[in-house]
């Protein structure tokens, strides 16, 4: 409302009736119009009184904006600044000026101080500095790649430009010489391989070689195929397979990156010891598990915020173009899914998802489905599942996807988004680092939920469909019937094209059903309790059931359950590429389904490729083993590891003077050996 016979000064209010109120001459309309000024101002201050009352929780606008108006007036009178303002204006300005420089002294100072601090800790013990050395030389070289490209790009591809050209010739013919050379070599290194370690590697291969005709089988367009990302893509596992798995370095890197990782997530126990008390791992799952989670969602943010993972990403997305020749959304999309979930890597891409074809759709789908989030695989190394294995899986699934994806859906689109369109990938939105790991630890919380929630339902579930299933096999007299069971037996063949002995393969089909119709967790959960009653030494076998597996086993349902290809995670991701690119909806909605399966299969080869070239060691001792044997009369003859055993023993007891060499070994584990082997050894008789 307003007052306009009242005006407002310094000393306070007032209004012009006050004036008449003095005058001799007062007719009966100043009085009425007195009354009515009279009323107003009482109303006024009544409003006044109330916003005092209220503790100046309002403002009088009116009052303000005539304050703000002289203030605005007073700030633009000129005025002197003083000596030391003038100084702190040049400074400012000269900072401004030679910012660029200033960032390369300041840069070039703490590059100065790392290096002296690397150099003085390898003066002092190489060895124990060795790992920071290797980083140091990595990082330098990788800066000296990114900084060389950027500034001489066009002189290489130029430099390089005949060379390709050549190759682009000669492809048609080059391309069938390539592939006849690497397929004899398979050959080659399977016979050398078999002669010196035994057959069950090409149980393994066998297993590839089917899962490759399968998918060609019920292939979207199995007359277009092109089989250079499908070679390519294979050629890669068994590259890097043989890296890590054959090779000492490659090992020991990927052991100690493995103990590292391990090291690294156990610092989050300080988080859930001052949250949940000195006895949180009372509570294994919710107060030791789940907090990794919310750890290595922080630390994940952070890196993303610094741009280390978008540098990491692009430069793994980078070879498997070059390799695979693959497309760079999808390459990107199927490195990103080695360090972040099925729903976070898109996001590095998302501007470009709108543009992408078909084929494309799904290769990004499958990668997501055939590998694990770096924040979900703490939680399985916690389980106690080898962290250097789900390393590996991790790594060589994401080429196998795309080898899998273009098998099962090939490319018949021409792509629209390529290098020379300048891809970008998404910055972080994050402010600064803290806020970066504020929100990756926020991020987490919708996470660690959907994680507890799930395994309460489909535990729950579980536990009531195994006691259905109960009820109705003891109408057949079959009381022992299980979901376990029944996906065990339709999953076995599966297993065992893998490499798994057949012994175990039972127990592994059991696993991947697990996985496929509820998630990875439950499997790896039940995967780690056959670790450790393997660990312990227990009796393998009880009342003829087999209690654990041999590590072998244990190796390839580690790969095999390595991925999110599971019916749970096809409603996330319709659902979270959908929120992505809308326009896709349709054709995000009719190729998941494929995607799974094509995400399955990518698992199943990743772990046909460890079948192949995991080394058979003896995994339990055989002292063990043996009193296993002697004390159980359903304990299987035929096995592999006992043979193994009693050879070891009775070569051991040619070269010694001892009948029981180094006390281990019982009259019956000698009585054992002698019935497996039949051999007519002079201990025997």
């Amino acid at each position: 409302m307003e007052l306009t016979e009242t005006k407002r000064d310094r000393s306070g209010v007032h209004n012009l009736a006050f004036q008449n109120d003095s005058d001799d001459g007062v007719d009966d309309t100043n009085l009425k119009g007195l009354g009515d000024n009279l009323q107003r101002i009482k109303t006024s201050q009544n409003k006044e009184t109330v916003h005092i009352n209220q503790g100046d929780e309002y403002i009088n606008i009116e009052s303000d904006l005539h304050e703000n108006k002289r203030a605005s007036i007073d700030d633009e009178q000129p005025r002197l600044k003083g000596h030391l303002e003038k100084r702190y204006d040049e400074v400012c300005e000269f900072c401004k000026k030679h910012k660029t420089r200033i960032h390369y002294v300041v840069y070039g100072i703490l590059i100065t101080a790392y290096l002296a601090v690397v150099i003085a800790a390898c003066t002092l013990n190489f060895q124990r500095a060795l790992p920071l050395f290797v980083v140091t030389v990595l990082a330098i070289f990788f800066i000296c790649w990114d900084f060389f490209i950027a500034k001489y790009e066009d002189r290489i591809a130029a430099f390089f430009s005949p060379g390709d050209q050549y190759l682009k010739k000669q492809w048609f013919w080059l391309k069938w010489v390539l592939c006849a050379a690497l397929i004899v070599m398979i050959i080659c290194w399977l016979i050398f391989d078999t002669t010196k370690r035994g057959s069950r590697q090409l149980i393994s291969f066998g297993g590839l070689v089917m899962y490759v005709v399968l998918m060609l089988i019920f292939s979207k367009y199995p007359t277009q195929v092109a089989w250079r990302p499908v070679f390519s893509g294979i050629g890669m596992q068994f590259i890097l397979g043989i890296l890590i798995l054959r090779t000492k370095v490659g090992f020991d890197v990927f052991n100690w990156l493995g103990i590292q990782i391990q090291t690294f997530l156990e610092y989050s126990d300080a988080g859930a010891k001052f949250v949940f008390g000195d006895k949180y791992t009372d509570h294994f799952f919710a107060f030791k598990v789940l907090p990794i989670v919310v750890f290595f969602s922080t630390v994940m943010s952070m890196l993303y915020h610094v741009g280390f993972m978008q540098w990491l990403v692009g430069k793994v997305g980078w070879i498997m173009h070059v390799f695979m020749g693959t497309t760079p959304v999808e390459s990107l999309v199927a490195a990103g899914n080695i360090f972040v979930g099925q729903t976070e890597s898109p996001l590095l891409v998302r501007p470009y998802l709108p543009y992408i074809t078909k084929s494309e759709l799904h290769a990004v789908m499958t990668a997501g489905f055939s590998t694990i989030a770096g924040s979900v695989l703490g939680a399985y190394i916690s389980f106690g599942v080898s962290s250097s294995h789900l390393l590996t899986a991790s790594v060589m699934s994401a080429p196998a996807s795309l080898a899998v994806s273009k098998l099962f859906w090939p490319e018949t689109e021409k792509p629209l988004v390529t290098l020379r369109s300048g891809i970008q990938m998404a910055k972080s939105e994050s402010k600064n680092l803290l806020e970066a790991a504020s929100q990756g630890a926020s991020t987490s919380i919708g996470l660690v939920a959907n994680i507890a929630v799930n395994v309460i339902s489909f535990l729950a579930l579980l536990s009531f469909l195994d006691s259905a299933l109960s009820w109705v096999g003891n109408l057949f007299d079959y009381p022992q019937l299980t979901f376990e069971n029944i996906c065990a037996y339709v999953f076995m063949p599966f297993s065992f094209m893998m490499g798994v002995d057949w012994e175990d393969s039972f127990i592994v089909g059991g696993l991947l059903g697990y996985k496929t119709f509820f998630n990875e967790f439950l499997a790896y959960e039940r995967l780690s309790k056959l670790i450790q009653k393997r660990e312990k030494g227990g009796s393998m076998y009880i009342n003829g059931v087999k209690q654990y597996m041999t590590v072998r086993s244990e190796v390839i349902a580690t790969y095999a359950l390595c991925g999110f290809a599971n019916f749970g995670s096809l409603g996330l991701v319709i659902g979270g590429l959908t929120s992505i690119a809308p326009s896709k909806k349709k054709e995000i909605a009719n190729g998941a389904f494929r995607a799974m399966i094509a995400g399955t299969v990518a698992c199943f080869m990743t772990a046909c490729v460890a079948g192949m070239l995991t080394v058979p060691r003896l995994e339990v001792p055989c002292r063990i083993l043996l009193g296993n044997a002697s004390n159980f009369t359903d304990f299987p003859a035929n096995s592999t590891e006992l043979v193994e055993c009693c050879q070891q023993l009775f070569t051991s007891a040619n070269y010694s003077e001892e009948i029981f060499p180094r006390g281990n070994y019982s009259l019956n584990s000698w009585k054992v050996c002698c019935q497996i082997l039949g051999q007519p050894a002079f201990h025997c008789t």
